[in-house]
């Protein structure tokens, strides 16, 4: 097969192309006049009639824009090469850990290269071949259907699954019979953000009431209800087990221990963590006990055991703790410290491994592990090779484990690993035809934001770049909701690595990578603070000598395509190419569509205060596209059909919006997929299309040409 060789050739027509291009000719998007008014400020949004995304007018434009972008990127004279090198690298068996579950069998998720979703795997021993269990491939002619979770009833006789229908976050669950492997006639519809929870010959989830119809994925949702499903019932007859009528936009998940004595309800979506809720399943009638009324902290439960709960939790713990509550006194001012906060690290995980705990930390955004006994005291540190990301499999009444790990630049490693003797041994590893990951190095640096905190940022690239200045970066950044960036593994950065490119992951403040104060320094009125810890970032890259702002490429997806619109507009003379994916780009508006209003604690609203209003408008990505001529880099937005978590609208508004300003000749396109959503799920046939895309649209206009042989 051919491929592409791993080097830079600079061609002068491609040159030519990315700095002389003319300016394309976009459609006329939907538009009205109208103006809202903000605490007496009045903003024009003339794109309006783009959120009704059903709307005849809305898809004709779709459709027009579609064939803008598909005409640029098909005379891209190495596009389908640059698809056919990713087909490569993506085309390798993928094998994840096993799992041990309530029939004594081990389930494990394996990909043979380039199926669209991966198939669960049933077997007798954690490496046996095994048989296939489940296979979401079959559920779908084109992939689109995923496998979002399985759940095990506690006497080994049923698995309930849930499904995603094109990307979207709507779930369905169904029930297969594990003896016989036949699916039951049960079926829920307009779950969202659920498992299934088992007692006895049902279970509980949690769902929405049937939206309004042509509205499914953009109206508001609210009303988020626990139910209980009784195995052979329509779901009609499901009963409601928690809601909170004056609370319509919280959300209520639900789990259960395994002895099944106690239901737990989370509730969230009004500040930074979660409520708590238990009730005693043992005593007929029970009322539901308050453990924690705010939605301050986070709070989960991990584990039961001898009539104690094992409490997760951030509540007077930035870095989090593990704790110990009485269950028939399970209230904070009850709590017994298990394992105390550590200044020095953020606890990000804690887990049952028989009578041992296997408890993961954070430090400077790696990850690093430890068992503990159960009463607390430390016994070992697991030993890993390099900067890397942990996922555990536990048996909480085994000592054996499986861990899997993973660098930038190689692909999960399966351990198996036994908490009692502390042996590890390596289950599995893969190797990736053509690609040797000692060619490369990772690092980290730390680099000042504006204000003089250091930020932390891992560097990737071949062994032996010299720091000349003319380096390609592809700077990737998030920096919200308390999530980290660990090094992870992405068979499709293997492209731009290989090509003498720099990978850049920058850990922004926004994120968990230090705990809540450090989340809560790039929130509401102290957001800049991401976008300023992003700038930085490239402006070190450049000071150092590693590149220039023609070699940069930025890109984020979700918030981080927030962050990728908005330092476009603070700071367009330092990137030359910018891919904004699925982003928050409307922050006026963003809490008025489906889960929106779930984001608030991490932005505010504009119906906040004139202050939080004005604000949001000093930033927001839409409202600050520049229209004086000023250049802006290439920019190429994604979204699609399907996604209702940031739905399209956002991307829309964005793209007519830049379209139609006067900003430089540079090209301005907007991908828009169809049966697909904000990016959980996606088929692996899709995800390769979005790169080849993705990746010839930055090579093209950053003038370099991966040269096919």
């Amino acid at each position: 097969m051919s491929r592409l060789i791993p080097t830079i050739a600079l061609m002068a027509l491609a040159a030519a192309s990315c700095s002389k291009q003319s300016k394309l000719s976009y459609p006329d998007a939907p538009s009205d006049d109208t103006v809202d008014n903000y605490f007496g400020h009045e903003v024009a949004d003339p794109y309006r009639p783009l959120e009704n995304d059903t709307a005849a007018a809305t898809l004709a434009w779709v459709e027009a824009e579609n064939k803008v972008t598909r005409d640029y990127l098909s005379n891209i004279p190495f596009h389908d090469a640059l698809r056919t090198r990713l087909e490569q690298l993506n085309n390798y068996p993928k094998v994840g850990m096993p799992t041990k579950l309530y029939d004594n069998k081990y389930y494990t998720y394996k990909n043979d290269g380039l199926q669209n979703q991966y198939v669960l795997y049933r077997s007798d021993t954690p490496d046996g071949e095994g048989e296939v269990f489940l296979d979401p491939n079959k559920l779908s002619d084109d992939g689109t259907v995923a496998l979002t979770g399985t759940y095990m009833s506690h006497d080994g006789k049923y698995t309930a699954y849930t499904i995603s229908r094109s990307g979207s976050d709507w779930t369905e669950i169904f029930v297969l019979d594990n003896a016989t492997g036949k699916t039951l006639d049960d079926h829920i519809e307009w779950a969202k953000f659920t498992g299934a929870a088992w007692q006895g010959d049902g279970f509980y989830y949690s769902a929405y009431e049937k939206p309004t119809d042509g509205k499914e994925f953009s109206n508001a949702n609210e009303y988020h209800k626990v139910y209980y499903h009784k195995l052979g019932t329509p779901q009609s007859a499901d009963k409601v087990i928690y809601e909170n009528r004056n609370e319509p936009l919280h959300f209520h998940n639900v789990g259960i221990t395994r002895d099944e004595s106690t239901l737990i309800v989370m509730g969230g979506g009004a500040g930074n963590g979660n409520s708590l809720y238990i009730k005693d399943l043992t005593t007929p009638n029970s009322k539901w006990v308050t453990v924690e009324e705010s939605q301050d902290y986070d709070i989960s439960v991990i584990d039961a055991r001898d009539g104690k709960l094992y409490i997760f939790t951030s509540a007077d713990a930035p870095l989090y703790r593990l704790v110990t509550a009485d269950v028939k006194a399970p209230q904070r001012a009850n709590w017994k410290d298990l394992v105390p906060e550590n200044k020095d690290a953020v606890l990000v995980n804690a887990e049952f491994a028989g009578d041992k705990l296997i408890l993961t930390y954070d430090k400077d955004a790696s990850h690093h592990a430890y068992v503990y006994t159960s009463d607390g005291s430390p016994v070992r540190e697991i030993t890993l090779p390099t900067y890397g990301t942990l996922a555990f499999s536990t048996d909480a009444d085994s000592p054996e484990a499986f861990y899997s790990f993973t660098s930038f630049t190689t692909p999960a490693s399966i351990y198996s690993y036994n908490v009692d003797s502390g042996e590890s041994s390596l289950l599995r590893s893969t190797e990736l035809e053509g690609f040797n990951p000692d060619d490369y190095v990772t690092e980290q640096v730390f680099y000042p934001s504006a204000d003089g905190t250091k930020i932390p940022m891992f560097l990737t690239y071949k062994k032996g770049l010299e720091r000349n200045g003319k380096n390609p970066v592809y700077l990737y950044g998030y920096g919200g909701f308390n999530i980290t960036l660990n090094p992870s593994f992405s068979a499709n950065r293997l492209l731009w690595l290989e090509n003498g490119g720099i990978y850049a992951q920058t850990n922004l403040r926004g994120g968990g990578e230090y705990g809540e104060a450090w989340h809560l320094a790039g929130t509401k009125q102290q957001k800049l603070n991401v976008f300023n810890d992003f700038i930085s970032a490239a402006e070190y890259m450049i000071d150092e000598g590693w590149t220039n702002p023609e070699l940069i490429a930025i890109e984020g997806g979700s918030n981080g395509g927030l962050l990728v619109g908005a330092v476009t507009n603070m700071r367009p003379d330092l990137f030359k190419v910018a891919i904004p994916r699925v982003g928050v780009m409307d922050m006026m508006r963003y809490h008025l569509f489906t889960i929106g209003w779930n984001w608030a604690h991490d932005y505010g609203t504009s119906a906040d205060s004139p202050e939080m209003a004005e604000y949001l408008l000093a930033y927001s990505p839409l409202h600050n596209i520049k229209n004086d001529g000023t250049p802006y880099p290439a920019i190429m937005i994604t979204t699609a059909d399907h996604d209702d978590r940031v739905v399209p609208a956002h991307s829309f508004k964005y793209a007519a919006t830049l379209q139609a300003a006067d900003t430089g000749d540079q090209p301005k396109l907007i991908r828009i997929d169809s049966k697909a959503g904000h990016g959980a799920g996606k088929p692996i046939a899709k995800v390769i299309d979005e790169y080849a895309d993705i990746y010839s649209f930055i090579f093209y206009n950053l003038g370099i040409n991966p040269v096919e042989k």
